[in-house]
């Protein structure tokens, strides 16, 4: 019998197929005591583990590249954290096998997360998965992970470990569906620039029985459980409708009655340009650079290093528009010569802006090598800073910029609802706006975008959350100024017609939604995406201003 499941939809498209389960965890080893001479041999075998896990995880990083290289390189890092090295070390010289060290070691440090509020919460999937590497390795059985098949399934997992889901072979996986996570986890992200149909957070989808068919609907957020075989074809015939739109959607973004939305690409270094240039994007919304600084921990990348990075992203874009946000550390992206590690909430700490100008040098550096790498070049470069909270912030950041010598517009990030308040003061100092909707809802919701139990208040269609779009736009038109999104809400085809309509002046999202979003704004005139705009903030919750927006656009 057909039956019906909703979770939150991350990445567009439909699967069909069979269930497979993601391979089960390492089994907790044996609390067996070891006589004191063995330590030594122990304690070896412990840091020759954690050293190969390391090496595997940056190679895999190398093959995926773009974003998926950034996160992986951070899961290394995490395998190699001094403290937890110490600790396994510790417990070793005590009787502890090397593996049961492993594996309470790890325990402890998710116990301390735990105890934090979870506000790491969405690194604790990424530890589980580092302790389950090591201790596997150390146990001499296969790792765990994505299964082995020669059929294409649909993917089954209670949560997707960045190292699985960044080497997922597209032609095998037809999509997958977690019990965990929410629509800006690094899994949700990863799915996004690979183009493969997600659904997360759906309650009861590690019970689903191996090799039971289901469709999923990426855009939806709906899982069909034995599908009927019309349920089927009205699936399969939509997704070819998209797939024959998507093929005839070429050119700038605009609506149907010429109104231009630019469609730029978010990118985390070279790696991720030929995808966006392929999806036709019309320049760099959001260029990530801290994934640079994630290679080492203990120090800034050189100026020379930072230089040649940033020059082969401008450099493909010529006469194009590139946004570049200077460093965004902290949080979950600690830097061990930056950001304090005894902070008990990192995400309302020293962050961001906060960091940068508690260290200006780093700033500085960063900026000059900015300048440099555009010289010469016919790129249109904007540079903004992370994490703006006022007017303050935005003269520092200003004044910054200008006192490195870049020829280039500054802006402010708008994460923090006291920037959307209070948007028009810091548009005094800047000369663009530019929307983090994962963040500003995060801080506006109180919700940890990565824990799965608040994915509804993570939702960008809350009313809330767009109004305070609204209250920016708004505040950007007044000044004669430019405010666009570069946050995961511009990769919902739906609600880029809805911000549109808000009066966000462009759309930055991972380069696999760029021809969704493009091919759904052409349908459209201005004025029904700006009625449409206005239902969905007159409701009082994410699904009917979802409802609302599409009944408008629709002509229901």
């Amino acid at each position: 019998m057909e039956t019906t499941l909703r979770g939150v939809g991350v990445s567009h498209g439909v699967a069909i197929g069979e269930v497979r389960h993601m391979g089960t965890a390492v089994l907790e080893p044996p609390a067996k005591q070891i006589p004191t001479n063995e330590a030594p041999r122990e304690q070896g075998r412990a840091r020759q583990a954690v050293e190969a896990v390391a090496a595997d995880l940056v190679a895999r990083g190398n093959l995926a590249g773009g974003e998926a290289q950034a996160v992986l390189e951070a899961q290394a890092l995490m395998a190699q954290d001094p403290e937890l090295m110490s600790d396994v070390e510790r417990r070793i010289a005590v009787g502890s096998t090397a593996e049961r060290a492993v594996y309470d070691a790890f325990a402890a440090y998710r116990a301390l997360l735990a105890g934090a509020g979870e506000y790491l919460a969405g690194r604790v999937a990424d530890l589980d998965d580092v302790r389950n590497r090591i201790v596997a390795r150390l146990l001499g059985v296969p790792m765990p992970g994505v299964p082995d098949s020669d059929e294409p399934y649909v993917l089954i997992a209670r949560d997707l470990a960045p190292a699985d889901t960044a080497l997922l072979d597209p032609s095998l996986v037809l999509g997958f569906v977690t019990e965990e996570g929410g629509p800006t986890s690094h899994s949700a992200i990863l799915a996004r620039a690979m183009g493969v149909p997600a659904v997360v957070a759906l309650p009861g989808a590690s019970e689903l029985a191996e090799g039971s068919v289901v469709a999923v609907d990426g855009s939806t957020g709906e899982v069909f459980v034995s599908p009927s075989a019309e349920k089927r074809a009205a699936l399969e015939a939509a997704a070819a409708e998209r797939k024959a739109a998507l093929a005839a959607a070429v050119g700038p973004g605009a609506t149907s009655d010429g109104h231009k939305v630019p469609l730029l690409a978010n990118v985390g270094g070279p790696g991720d340009v030929p995808a966006a240039v392929e999806a036709g994007a019309e320049g760099v919304g959001l260029f990530r650079t801290e994934f640079l600084f994630l290679d080492d921990s203990k120090k800034a990348p050189s100026e020379e290093k930072q230089v040649e990075a940033y020059r082969k992203v401008l450099e493909a874009f010529p006469q194009g528009r590139v946004v570049v946000r200077v460093l965004d550390a902290g949080a979950d992206k600690p830097l061990e010569f930056l950001t304090p590690s005894d902070e008990p909430n990192p995400a309302l700490g020293v962050r961001g802006l906060r960091t940068l100008l508690d260290h200006p040098e780093v700033l500085r550096t960063q900026l000059r090598a900015l300048a440099e790498a555009a010289a010469g070049l016919p790129v249109y470069l904007e540079v903004m800073a992370p994490m703006v909270a006022d007017r303050a912030d935005a003269k520092a950041f200003a004044d910054a910029c200008r006192e490195a010598g870049l020829q280039a517009k500054f802006g402010a990030m708008v994460e923090i609802p006291s920037a959307a308040l209070r948007a028009r003061s810091i548009l005094q100092e800047v000369e663009f706006l530019s929307l983090g909707t994962n963040d500003l809802a995060q801080y506006t919701f109180a919700a940890d975008r990565q824990v799965g139990a608040v994915s509804r208040l993570q939702d960008p269609w809350q009313p809330a959350l767009l109004d305070l779009v609204a209250l920016a736009a708004e505040s950007a038109k007044a000044e004669g100024k430019s405010c666009g999104v570069c946050g995961e809400a511009a990769s919902d085809p739906l609600l880029a017609c809805v911000l549109t309509g808000l009066g966000v002046t462009s759309l930055s999202m991972g380069a696999a939604a760029i021809p969704y979003v493009r091919a759904t704004l052409a349908k459209y005139t201005l004025a029904q995406c700006e009625r449409a705009a206005a239902a969905a903030r007159a409701t009082d919750s994410a699904e009917e201003a979802r409802v609302a927006a599409r009944a408008v656009l629709s002509g229901e």
